[in-house]
């Protein structure tokens, strides 16, 4: 399927590795030209000439914190009018809500909440001017199905999830959508932290630590950020754009609710 896309400009956060890195390269396989950033510039500079050289559009890379004012200045600097913006960035660490700190609170908030909600200020009346746009926010399941010990991860993240509930049907007949993909478990870096820890925390091997976590999965497995990309790469089509304000869950079947 033709995505419709080829030639528009995507700003892409947090998009060195991992699923920022699966959504850059499935719009990058459909045409479209990209701004990419991420905090480690090394990192970032070889994705970005592996992902030119592979489908021979124009990347430019942008070593920035993204969560900082000073990084929405440069990355609109760097892509002043984008087409499409993956809003993305690394969840906040795991623990007791008690443990938790007012500086914790507004680290988590920054980065999963007001920052996202900053740069689509920064973007959307631009993309309702030249009628088109997609917003795709990479947010958690525990939107969905909350995690006990990712309080500061359910609280940020499901408060963006209203800010773009509100917004996206305002905006909705202007040709520009918002919507939300909300991973599960995926083979990147972040689960293969967790997957040590709790390897180490149970005295077992990571092999059978990755494996006890496939297997309480229903799809059997673990999933990939190739996939997830082709996921977000739809939500940007041309094909999209009667959807708009939803929560796209993506995890294997994992969450066991029917609604």
């Amino acid at each position: 399927m033709d995505m419709g896309i080829a030639g528009r400009t995507a700003l892409v956060c947090a998009a060195s590795k991992g699923l920022g890195r699966g959504c850059a390269e499935a719009l990058a396989a459909e045409g479209v030209n990209l701004v990419i950033v991420a905090r480690t510039k090394e990192t970032l500079d070889a994705t970005a000439a592996e992902i030119r050289a592979k489908y021979g559009v124009d990347v430019k890379a942008l070593a920035c914190d993204i969560t900082t004012p000073e990084g929405h200045a440069a990355a609109l600097a760097a892509c002043p009018a984008p087409d499409i913006l993956v809003n993305n960035a690394g969840g906040p660490p795991p623990g007791d809500f008690r443990d938790f700190t007012r500086d914790d609170w507004i680290k988590a908030l920054d980065a999963n909440m007001l920052t996202p909600i900053e740069l689509i200020k920064l973007t959307i009346d631009g993309m309702i001017d030249r009628g088109f746009g997609r917003i795709v926010n990479i947010t958690s399941s525990s939107v969905k199905a909350p995690i006990d010990v990712l309080g500061l991860s359910n609280g940020a993240r499901s408060g963006l999830t209203g800010f773009v509930a509100g917004v996206a049907r305002r905006i909705a007949a202007t040709g520009v959508t918002i919507n939300n993909l909300l991973p599960g478990t995926f083979d990147t870096d972040r689960i293969a932290d967790t997957l040590a820890a709790q390897a180490k925390a149970q005295n077992i091997s990571l092999e059978e630590a990755r494996a006890r976590r496939a297997k309480a999965l229903p799809a059997g497995r673990f999933g990939t950020p190739d996939e997830f990309g082709r996921a977000c790469a739809f939500l940007c089509s041309v094909h999209a754009g009667y959807i708009t304000g939803q929560n796209w869950l993506i995890d294997g079947g994992a969450y066991p609710g029917t609604y």
